[in-house]
């Protein structure tokens, strides 16, 4: 029988590939004519564009045009959001100014060192204001958002200053994040290529195809599906990939202008402007805790950076208010406009952040009260959701603080620090809690039995280097039971039917379940034409009665009667069998 490939180490089906330099990333997709496209970025932080020269870089060599705010096409959507985590972009709109390095001018020539040579000869005068680009140049203008009543941006739980003041230990802390950019070994990069005056086609670095889809589409005034995004490979992305930044927009707009495909590739520069970062925070805590080391009271006020144009929220206070059973907890989130590009997701956004703040400030108060780190956090280990009181469906965090005690030897651990030492080397031993939620979004998929009784399974989702070609073979093959050999999962293209965004850590709890159950289908469909049918060596039998076995049905109490995969393809008189499911 077929053993179960779910769980089991296997060498990555995409592995061979990648080792070999087959697998092919956005940017080095064959295209048919295509031109290179270098974007010219402002040298100051703020203001308006009072001229722009080109024509040096116009008569360049090989340079086929050079697109500014002057001269770009008009689209009407660029500044609209329909959802909260779609980025404004900037397009070559208008002369505005809002941040350092903005795309200002995109230069489209014959080959990428005459672009790159012909943007050098772009120059531009501004009238400029003076920016501001530190959260703590301007604490003063911090503002909580309002996002309504159901807003978690202040939230109040008991009474936190009755809880503080009858703490018998207190301690204030102020601590600060920095900004991070994302800086995965892929840069960002797209190809644009337009069929028509109506239909375009992206080769995208994405984490979420189908967010770029729903975005240009939105921006540029078309049909979505007019847009086709086609993306198989991603060289990480950490959260910067999941949504549409300025450059695919750009790409698109070149690629119109001239009339031609246009590949605009990021450059390692551009990284650390143009495509998100993670927000700097400043985080106060004020923790109380009883004699025996109970929390009676927690306040945590997070101060992070947006930009002016656009809102983005480093929810930094979302594990205060669930990781420990404290009656008494105030948090609130604020934010500082700056001239600074907006931030976006960056690898477990707010949960890095927020516990960072929380644990230091729980060793702090450890060490106050002369309380042993890792007891006060079994003490106020929370049994249920402090927020709604409802159970949690699992929890192993007592649990792990006891292995990981055991793997560290915690109790070696002196009460007075600085006095574990190595020789000559001082020795730190610490521990912290963290999480990061686990979630679920609606995911469709496809299945299709081939005549030689081989399956191709697709969905569109993404790849972003974390087994995903892998992940989902396994489970088409152990759902139709087949060697992983004879499964092909096929990912990456809008036109297959539609997955979430590869991002938040759930493609597999949520694309795996869709291949899962439409593999699953299939194979009953298979069942239901087999009992069905005269020819078959399992007719008359009843579905239950049947299994499935390295590409085979088999009847269960006689297994000797089978009925193949190609067989049963081969009576249907159909090309193949497909089953699509949508959730």
């Amino acid at each position: 029988m077929t053993r179960p490939l779910v769980g089991t180490g296997i060498d990555r089906v995409d592995g061979k590939k990648k080792v070999t330099g087959g697998a092919t990333y956005a940017a080095e997709v064959q295209v048919a004519n295509v031109t290179h496209a270098v974007l010219v970025g402002s040298t100051i932080g703020r203001g308006r564009i009072t001229a722009i020269e080109t024509r040096a870089a116009e008569a360049a060599p090989g340079v086929l045009a050079v697109v500014t705010h002057q001269n770009a096409p008009r689209f009407p959507g660029v500044t609209a959001k329909h959802e909260p985590n779609d980025r404004v972009v900037q397009g070559l709109q208008d002369d505005v100014v809002l941040y350092h390095d903005q795309p200002i001018a995109v230069v489209v020539a014959d080959t990428l060192e005459r672009a790159q040579h012909a943007a050098t000869l772009v120059t531009a005068t501004y009238d400029a204001t003076p920016a501001v680009a530190d959260v703590q140049a301007d604490l003063a203008a911090a503002f909580v958002p309002d996002l309504g009543p159901r807003s978690p941006m202040q939230i109040t739980r008991g009474d936190v200053a009755a809880g503080l003041a009858a703490a018998k230990t207190r301690i204030e802390a102020t601590y600060t994040t920095p900004v991070e950019t994302h800086n995965p070994m892929e840069p960002h990069a797209t190809i644009a290529v337009w069929q028509g005056a109506d239909h375009l086609t992206l080769y995208d670095s994405t984490q979420a195809i189908f967010n770029v889809r729903r975005r240009l589409s939105t921006m540029l005034g078309l049909a979505p599906e007019n847009v086709r995004v086609i993306n198989h490979f991603v060289g990480g992305g950490f959260g910067s990939k999941g949504a549409p930044w300025s450059h695919v927009l750009v790409a698109a707009i070149a690629a119109k202008a001239t009339g031609r495909a246009v590949k605009l590739a990021i450059t390692r520069p551009q990284m650390q402007s143009l495509v998100g970062h993670r927000p700097k925070t400043v985080q106060k805590l004020e923790l109380g805790a009883d004699a025996r080391g109970q929390l009676t009271g927690l306040r945590h006020d997070v101060v992070s950076e947006t930009s002016r144009y656009d809102t983005f929220i480093e929810n930094a206070t979302g594990v205060t208010r669930m990781l420990y059973a404290c009656p008494n907890v105030e948090t609130v989130q604020r934010l500082v406009r700056l001239d600074v590009p907006t931030p976006t997701f960056t690898r477990a956004p707010g949960e890095a952040t927020g516990t960072f703040a929380l644990e230091s400030a729980l060793d702090e108060l450890a060490y106050a009260a002369g309380l042993d780190p890792l007891e006060l956090r079994r003490k106020n280990h929370a049994d249920r959701d402090p927020e709604s009181g409802k159970p949690w469906s699992s929890k192993s965090l007592l649990e792990c603080y006891r292995r990981g005690a055991e793997a560290i030897d915690w109790p070696r651990r002196p009460a007075q620090v600085r006095t574990l030492r190595d020789g000559r080397w001082q020795i730190g031993v610490g521990m912290a809690t963290t999480t990061r939620g686990s979630r679920q979004q609606p995911a469709s998929a496809r299945a299709r039995l081939l005549p030689d009784g081989r399956a191709v399974v697709q969905a569109g989702t993404q790849d972003i280097g974390t087994g995903t070609y892998t992940i989902m073979t396994q489970i088409a093959a152990d759902a139709l039971a087949l060697p992983l050999g004879d499964v092909r999962f096929e990912l990456g293209d809008t036109a297959l039917p539609e997955a979430p965004p590869s991002v938040g850590s759930f493609t597999a709890a949520s694309t795996g379940p869709a291949v899962h159950n439409v593999c699953v289908a299939l194979r009953r469909q298979l069942i239901g034409r087999a009992v069905g049918d005269p020819a078959s060596p399992l007719h008359g039998l009843a579905p239950d009665a049947i299994d499935a076995d390295d590409g085979a049905l088999v009847a269960k109490a006689d297994r000797k009667r089978r009925d193949g995969y190609a067989a049963i393809v081969a009576r249907s008189g159909l090309p193949e069998i497909s089953v699509e499911l949508h959730s």
